[in-house]
């Protein structure tokens, strides 16, 4: 499975190492692409691994480009500020970040940092007059990311959350289908997600800072799957964790969850979420005159899937491209996406989130209001 946090997991070494290789060994000069009308000029928070990736992807975009960095570390700024051509003006550490309001040259923030500091990031950029991007789980709880949602709307500025899948050609086109009737009344759905995770230290085994383990994680893109493959949001959840290794995954951080969702529709899920197995990277979604089968489902690419009436041979992208490119027409022109990517959407998860942790300490199902 190679999702954003397994990519970080595999390439942990890099999130350290990457910025400082010598320049000659990236290929990442500027491709300047032909512009499609105003740029999203975009600062990323947090200059880890997949800060790199989005970095990396933005080259490519028609519609945003990367302008601005934020970091507490001084070496990636000077190295990143010299690969992609940001001015000194436009680098800022953690304590002088809010000074990033008196900056025209920046549109938006795109916060990629543990799940524990997305809170006080996206509020401060927010309170800075800046428009926010914030990485899934957009925060630890509901009740936080409703702060960040109430935050941005008491700032006059738009809330984005990074689902890249919402804007991956195949994933929409298996939408389309759906939102088309093309399998009929949709009657289950099956989102398995997971990885065996390494480095027993990393911050994604810390419940601080991750606010919980594989559900937090990688959990998460079922959960958000299992609403836009189906078209509707749950009504009662159900789940069982199970942990093997209580030394690697303390307590809060949890292992293996599975849970089971049903919607208003008649429809149910059943889904996994893991740090403990590999190969599991597929959604199933089941209708009455069709299905669709997508294997990988998530990962970076090339999404892989087929349906009742064949393969899925819808272009292949960079994910964090396309997605980049489509936040700006959101922001800027007011575009509306297929899939929803907006504060409130990644609130909907946070609830789930909250409900799949109550129902696997009570035993008990849990009614959903979202």
């Amino acid at each position: 499975m190679d999702t954003r946090r397994n990519f970080l997991q595999k390439m942990a070494v890099s999130a350290v190492v990457l910025p400082f290789l010598p320049l000659s060994g990236f290929s990442s000069v500027r491709k300047d692409p032909v512009p499609e009308g105003p740029l999203l000029r975009v600062a990323i928070l947090g200059l880890g691994g997949y800060g790199g990736r989005v970095a990396e992807a933005m080259q490519s975009c028609k519609r945003a480009r990367l302008v601005g960095l934020v970091s507490g570390t001084p070496e990636k700024l000077s190295t990143w500020g010299t690969r992609y051509n940001i001015p000194e003006k436009n680098r800022y550490n953690y304590e002088n970040f809010d000074r990033i309001k008196d900056n025209p040259d920046i549109d938006v923030v795109y916060v990629i940092t543990p799940n524990s500091l997305h809170h006080d990031h996206v509020i401060r950029a927010a309170k800075a007059g800046k428009h926010v991007i914030s990485e899934k789980p957009m925060s630890l709880n509901a009740q936080m990311g409703q702060e960040m949602v109430d935050a941005c709307k008491k700032a006059g500025v738009k809330l984005l959350v990074g689902y890249r899948m919402h804007f991956e050609p195949r994933t929409l086109e298996v939408v389309r289908m759906r939102k088309n009737g093309e399998f009929g009344k949709i009657m289950f759905f099956q989102g398995q997600c997971g990885f065996k995770i390494g480095d027993p230290t990393q911050w994604r085994l810390k419940k601080d800072m991750a606010g919980g383990g594989s559900l937090m994680d990688i959990g998460i893109y079922a959960i958000n799957g299992a609403r836009y493959m189906t078209g509707e949001d749950p009504v009662w959840v159900t789940a069982q964790e199970t942990k093997t290794d209580p030394v690697k995954f303390r307590e809060g951080v949890d292992e293996t969850i599975q849970f089971q969702l049903g919607f208003p529709g008649g429809a149910v899920a059943s889904c996994l979420s893991t740090y403990n197995m590999n190969n599991l990277d597929r959604f199933y979604l089941d209708g009455q005159k069709g299905f669709a089968e997508m294997q990988p489902s998530t990962g970076y690419g090339p999404i892989k899937g087929r349906t009742h009436k064949g393969e899925l041979t819808q272009p292949v992208v960079t994910h964090q491209t396309a997605q980049m490119d489509a936040m700006a027409g959101i922001i800027l022109h007011g575009e509306k996406p297929e899939v929803p990517v907006d504060g409130e959407e990644a609130v909907k998860d946070l609830k789930i989130i909250d409900a799949i942790y109550r129902a696997c300490r009570t035993g008990q199902r849990q009614e959903l209001k979202l």
